[in-house]
C-alpha cells in the first residue's frame, strides 16, 4: 500500500507536523505553539518538555486531518532550530536559567548571552575556526557551553547530555544517542571531513572536560541525516504521537537545512534534476539562512563553513545568514504608530497584517517590482540582533534613516518595503561574498513563510540579479524533514534520490527591468552608509567609555 511520511519542524515560536505521500505531496499539516521566555541581557529560553509535547500534539492533529492510520506511516523525521538542550544523567531537564526553573533547559539559538565567550574562542585563532568563516557566533553551541561552565557551573557539571534540539527530538523518539552530521558539523565545530572532534580546540577554548570524558556528553557516534535510528519509535513516544511502535525515525536536520533539502534538489520544468551546486537556498523565517553547496571546499570569510556533508551528503556547505529576518520585519511593524489601525483593517478583511499590507502596496505600485519605489526616501539596516554574515559582527544594531511624523497605514507600507529592501541588500552582500571566493549560483530557491510573498521574491530577485524560484511544495522545511523519514523507512536509498523523487521547482520571479536594478544599486549605497553610521557610533561610544 502507498506509504505516508511525517516531517516535524520545530521553529522558534511553534512546532509543525506535515504528512506527505511518497511523491512529496502534502496531505495535511498542523501547528502548535511553544512557550518562550525572554529576559534582559539577550536571554531567550525554552522548555524541551514543552517542545516535545507540542510536537506530539502537532503530529496527532496532522494525522487526524490526513485520515492516515498509524500503520500507513512509513517513517518520520525531525528538524529544529539550533538551540542547546541540557539534560541531567537521568535524561531529565536541567536548568540553564538564572530563574533555577528546571524546565527552562533550552538556550534558544537567538540567545546572545555567550557573546563574550564567542570572543574568547575567536581570540584563540584555532584552526577549527577556519570552518566557521574565521569567527564563531554566539548562536553556536560552543560559546553557550562555555557560558554554562563559567556562569552556571552546577548545571554544566551535573549535565549528562548536551543536545542540539533536533538531536534531542530523535533521542526522545528512539532512545538513540547518535547525533546528526548536520547538527554537530554546522553548530558544534565537529570536523566531518576529518571524521572527528578536535581535542586541541576544546583544550584551547577551555572545554577540555569533553576531551577527558571522550565526548560522551556531546556525541560519540555521528551519522548522516536520514540514517535509521535505533528500533524506531519507542512505545512511549509512539503512544504520545499516535503512531505505531517501531515506526522508522531518521537522523535529523537543522530547520533551515531541512528547507534546503526540501527545495534545491527538485525536478525542473522539463522534468530533469538540477545541479544542486547551481542552486542557492534562501530559507527565510524568524532568521534567514543562505546556503550554497559545492563539490570542493570554498572558504568565505565571515560565512559559516565550509561544512562537509552539512546539508547534502558528500557536498560542502557554505551557510550565510541574517540573525533577524522575519523577526526584523515584525519588529518594524509592531513599532509603527499605525500598527493598531492597520491590524484592525486587516482583520476586517480576513487577512493577516503582512498580506493586507502587501495587497495595498502592489495595488498602489502596479507590480511587485516597482513597489520598492515606495521606499525611495526611507532606508533600513535591519540588523536588530547583529550581523551573522558576511561581517560576523554580533554587536551590529539596526539603523533607520528618513523617518517622518506620518502615522497612517501608507507610512507603515513604506517602512515595510524599506525593511524588505534592507534584508535584500544584506542577502546581496552574502551572495557577493560567496562569488568572490568561488561559490556561484544562477538561481535562488526560496523557502520559509516569507517565500510565498510575490513582493518579497521580486525584491530579492531585483536586488541580487538572480532568478528566484519557489519549490513546488509550499512547505519545503516540512518536506525536508519528511524526506528523512522516507530514507529511514527505506522508500528511497539516499537523500539525493529522495530530493529528486519528492520535490520539484515551481513559479519563478519576473526578469528585472534595468531601471529597477539601478534604483536598488542607489539604495544599496545608502545601506552601506547606514552600516558605517552603526560602526562609527559604536566606536565613538567605546571611546567615551574608555575616557
Amino acid at each position: 500500500m502507498p506509504r505516508a511520511y511525517i516531517g516535524v519542524d520545530v521553529g522558534t515560536m511553534s512546532t509543525r507536523a506535515g504528512v506527505f505521500d511518497d511523491a512529496g505531496t502534502l496531505l495535511a499539516m498542523a501547528r502548535h505553539p511553544i512557550r518562550i521566555w525572554h529576559e534582559a541581557g539577550d536571554i531567550v529560553e525554552q522548555s524541551s518538555q514543552d517542545i516535545w509535547d507540542a510536537c506530539a500534539a502537532s503530529v496527532r492533529a496532522a494525522m487526524t486531518e490526513a485520515g492516515i492510520t498509524p500503520d500507513g506511516v512509513g517513517g518520520i523525521g525531525f528538524d529544529a532550530t539550533c538551540s542547546l538542550v541540557v539534560l541531567d544523567r537521568q535524561g531529565e531537564p536541567l536548568t540553564v536559567s538564572a530563574s533555577s526553573d528546571q524546565q527552562r533547559n533550552v538556550i534558544v539559538w537567538m540567545d546572545h548571552r555567550a557573546t563574550a565567550e564567542a570572543r574568547l574562542i575567536n581570540e584563540t585563532e584555532d584552526a577549527v575556526l577556519r570552518y566557521v568563516g574565521g569567527s564563531i557566533s554566539p548562536e553556536m553551541e560552543m560559546p553557550k557551553l562555555l557560558w554554562l561552565k563559567r556562569h552556571l557551573r552546577a548545571s554544566f557539571d551535573a549535565a549528562g547530555h548536551f543536545f542540539d534540539l533536533a538531536d534531542y527530538l530523535t533521542w526522545r523518539a528512539t532512545g538513540a544517542l547518535q547525533r546528526s552530521t548536520c547538527t554537530v558539523t554546522c553548530k558544534w565545530n565537529y570536523l566531518a571531513h576529518d571524521g572527528g572532534w578536535s581535542a586541541p580546540f576544546f583544550k584551547r577554548i577551555g572545554l577540555s572536560d569533553f576531551v577527558a570524558e571522550n565526548y560522551a556528553r556531546i556525541g560519540t557516534e555521528i551519522v548522516a541525516p536520514g540514517t535509521r535510528l535505533g528500533a524506531g519509535l519507542t512505545r512511549a513516544a509512539a503512544a504520545e504521537f499516535g503512531l505505531a511502535p517501531g515506526t522508522p525515525v531518521g537522523a535529523s536536520l537543522i530547520d533551515a537545512h531541512a528547507g534546503g533539502v526540501g527545495a534545491i534538489g527538485g525536478r525542473d520544468g522539463a522534468g530533469g534534476v538540477g545541479d544542486v551546486s547551481d542552486r542557492l537556498a534562501y530559507i527565510m523565517g524568524t532568521s534567514a539562512c543562505i546556503m550554497a553547496t559545492t563539490k570542493d571546499p570554498c572558504f568565505v570569510p565571515g560565512v559559516w563553513g565550509p561544512y562537509y556533508s552539512g546539508m547534502v551528503p558528500d557536498f560542502w556547505l557554505n551557510e550565510g545568514g541574517q540573525s533577524a529576518a522575519g523577526a526584523a520585519i515584525d519588529h518594524l511593524l509592531k513599532s509603527h504608530p499605525g500598527q493598531a489601525e492597520a491590524s484592525a483593517a486587516a482583520r476586517s478583511e480576513g487577512l493577516d497584517l503582512i498580506d493586507f499590507l502587501e495587497r495595498r502596496i502592489i495595488a498602489r505600485a502596479g507590480d511587485a517590482s516597482r513597489a520598492a519605489l515606495l521606499a525611495r526616501h526611507l532606508h533600513v539596516l535591519p540588523e536588530f540582533i547583529g550581523n551573522r554574515s558576511p561581517y560576523a559582527d554580533p554587536d551590529t544594531r539596526a539603523v533607520i534613516a528618513g523617518l517622518d511624523l506620518d502615522t497612517d497605514i501608507a507610512s507603515m507600507e513604506r517602512l515595510f518595503v524599506a525593511g524588505l529592501c534592507g534584508l535584500a541588500y544584506g542577502l546581496a552582500e552574502v551572495i557577493e561574498a560567496f562569488a568572490a571566493h568561488g561559490v556561484r549560483s544562477n538561481i535562488m530557491i526560496m523557502g520559509g513563510g516569507a517565500s510565498r510573498s510575490p513582493l518579497v521574491r521580486q525584491i530579492m530577485a531585483d536586488t541580487t540579479g538572480l532568478t528566484v524560484a519557489l519549490p513546488q511544495t509550499k512547505e519545503p522545511v516540512l518536506l525536508g524533514a519528511a524526506m528523512l523519514g522516507a530514507v529511514a523507512g527505506g522508500a528511497y536509498a539516499t537523500i539525493g534520490e529522495t530530493m529528486a523523487r519528492m520535490s520539484a521547482l515551481g513559479r519563478k520571479s519576473e526578469p528585472t527591468v534595468p531601471d529597477m536594478a539601478a534604483f536598488h544599486a542607489g539604495k544599496r549605497e545608502v545601506y552601506k552608509l547606514l552600516r558605517e553610521v552603526d560602526r562609527g557610533s559604536r566606536a565613538a561610544m567605546r571611546s567615551v567609555a574608555r575616557g
